[in-house]
């Protein structure tokens, strides 16, 4: 399985891997596995940025479509009157501006999936056609006659109770039982907040690979973090990573540079994420400096040399790059190398290094 994911993620840029050890998580990354085996309609629930289409993406991507098309239709951002067309196709001439035949995702998606996102915002109207193809696997285009048959598999989702819509009148509740056969209910970031540190990471990545920009963040902003209530979920956080990237390039991002929502949450009582939670690797890869695994490799001499004075020297050397890349402002240099402050004020005196650090005495500490 893991070898598979790497070679999905390597030959499709649209593949993502879902993130995440918490026990929720665990299930639905089991649940992927059962039920993209079968051909079983999927209904994926969760609130507004949960990463439902990346579970939809998942689930096709380890199914036996895999080789054919996976087809996003977001049903609440296209215009009711507009969605049979978008679904369906139309012929040339069916309605004002059909200036030629157009196919559907239906037909788009034959052989594959089709992602209906937003299901609950579909109007009763279009929710007896999609029942319709859903029975019987056959459709018309819009002004069209011929009968057109399909091969697809559907996985929708939504952020709203369908069951409360089907007591109100609201959502068919045919059609919810045909979609219902494998629910997959998502948790809210809040409610899996042991991820968070994978989280960060992953988008970090994410960031650096498609803006070429990164950032770090403190142990202590990430337990701050971790007391957000995040309403936008994900898609929320990986906001608030970029926002960072772009205020601190490449530079560690602490407490007090959080915006100030979350700043407020890390002053309340809220559960988050203890000092203890932070020390495996994972968590290292977010809170550290940019590594020095690329060093220069170094010969050491026969006769031996001064270990203390070689350390000494490499730690002005980074003091000094500090300093330059941040206009020898020394708070925005001690942010960079994750130090408060006056431990670096005090490691300037100690090498006797100035802001503009045009002289400096390592034999003198």
């Amino acid at each position: 399985m893991k070898e598979t994911i790497q070679k999905l993620a390597r030959n499709n840029i649209l593949f993502r891997s879902l993130v995440g050890k918490s026990q929720a998580m665990v299930k639905i990354q089991n649940d992927i596995k059962l039920v993209a085996s079968s051909d079983a309609n999927v209904l994926i629930l969760g609130e507004s940025g949960t990463g439902k289409e990346v579970v939809a993406r998942n689930i096709h991507y380890f199914s036996t479509r895999r080789k054919n098309s996976f087809v996003p239709v977001n049903c609440g951002a296209i215009p009711p009157e507009l969605l049979e067309s978008e679904l369906f196709g139309h012929e040339k001439g069916a309605f004002t501006g059909a200036i030629a035949s157009r196919l559907g995702r239906f037909s788009m998606a034959d052989g594959g999936t089709l992602f209906l996102d937003e299901i609950g915002e579909m109007t009763m109207a279009m929710q007896v056609k999609l029942l319709r193809v859903l029975e019987e696997r056959v459709f018309e285009r819009v002004g069209g006659t011929a009968t057109i048959k399909v091969d697809v598999r559907i996985v929708a989702a939504t952020n709203r109770n369908l069951e409360a819509m089907v007591k109100e009148g609201t959502f068919r509740e045919d059609l919810y039982f045909r979609l219902d056969v494998f629910p997959i209910r998502l948790p809210a970031l809040r409610q899996r907040i042991d991820d968070l540190p994978l989280l960060i990471k992953e988008l970090i990545a994410r960031l650096e690979n498609t803006k070429g920009s990164s950032v770090r963040f403190t142990k202590n902003a990430i337990i701050a973090m971790s007391k957000h209530s995040w309403p936008g979920n994900i898609r929320e956080l990986a906001n608030t990573i970029e926002r960072m990237s772009i205020k601190h390039p490449n530079n560690l991002v602490n407490e007090d540079d959080l915006p100030e929502k979350i700043k407020a949450c890390a002053l309340t009582e809220n559960v988050g994420l203890k000092l203890e939670d932070l020390d495996d690797r994972s968590v290292q890869a977010v809170c550290s400096t940019p590594d020095v695994s690329h060093a220069t490799q170094i010969n050491i001499p026969s006769e031996g040399f001064d270990l203390k004075t070689y350390m000494s020297n490499i730690e002005v050397k980074i003091i000094q790059d500090a300093l330059d890349n941040t206009d020898g402002v020394i708070s925005h240099a001690a942010k960079t190398l994750g130090l408060r402050r006056t431990t670096l004020a005090e490691k300037m005196r100690k090498y006797h290094i100035d802001k503009s650090h045009d002289h400096v005495n390592v034999s003198a500490c």
